[in-house]
């Protein structure tokens, strides 16, 4: 990593090529597994509801379970992880630009209802499926699902297309930049 000072740096240390290029490749493998994932979940949540077969609902959502269970959330944390450090330490900045703000909002919002949310309801729905009984409520290996894919496709859009422009702080560094004076710090 390189010293110098000016945008796309954090306390002076801004990524060299090589590391951005890496922390990008390994940033966009991770968001692409969590899309992937999501896109298993909901095909397993379609079959589960949609079958006739006691064994299919069982199969289905003990895979869900599995999925849920240990790779949803490395994957994700990966994905938060390295998407700190490019915005970090590249000048899209974290607060610079609403796109990026955006989607980290909305990375630590999935992942917040992974946990809270898609995980409890999988692990319901494999414990009455274990016990004999039918799927409790088919919406909740449905919904979680459903709702996370739409925010992924989403921020691979964003992410992609680059909308709304810089943040009020994202301006003020640009200007600051442009008359080569130091930015005032940011009021909270």
């Amino acid at each position: 990593m390189s010293r110098p000072g000016g945008p796309g740096t954090v306390d002076g240390v801004k990524l060299d090529r090589p590391a951005r290029r890496a922390f990008l490749v390994v940033h966009v493998v991770a968001s692409a597994g969590w899309l992937g994932l999501s896109a298993g979940l909901l095909a397993l949540g379609v079959a589960a509801n949609t079958t006739g077969s006691p064994a299919t609902v069982e199969a289905a959502v003990r895979s869900m379970q599995l999925f849920a269970d240990r790779l949803l959330l490395p994957i994700a944390l990966l994905t938060l992880g390295s998407g700190l450090v490019l915005a970090l330490g590249t000048p899209w900045g974290l607060a610079r630009h609403r796109w990026v703000w955006t989607k980290f909002w909305l990375t630590l919002a999935t992942i917040t209802a992974t946990v809270f949310a898609l995980r409890p309801g999988v692990n319901d729905a494999v414990a009455a499926v274990s016990a004999g009984h039918a799927l409790p409520d088919g919406g909740d290996v449905l919904t979680g699902p459903v709702v996370s894919l739409s925010a992924y496709v989403f921020m691979t859009a964003i992410s992609v297309l680059k909308p709304w422009g810089a943040t009020r702080r994202g301006r003020r560094l640009r200007e600051a930049a442009r008359k080569g004076t130091p930015a005032e710090p940011a009021r909270v």
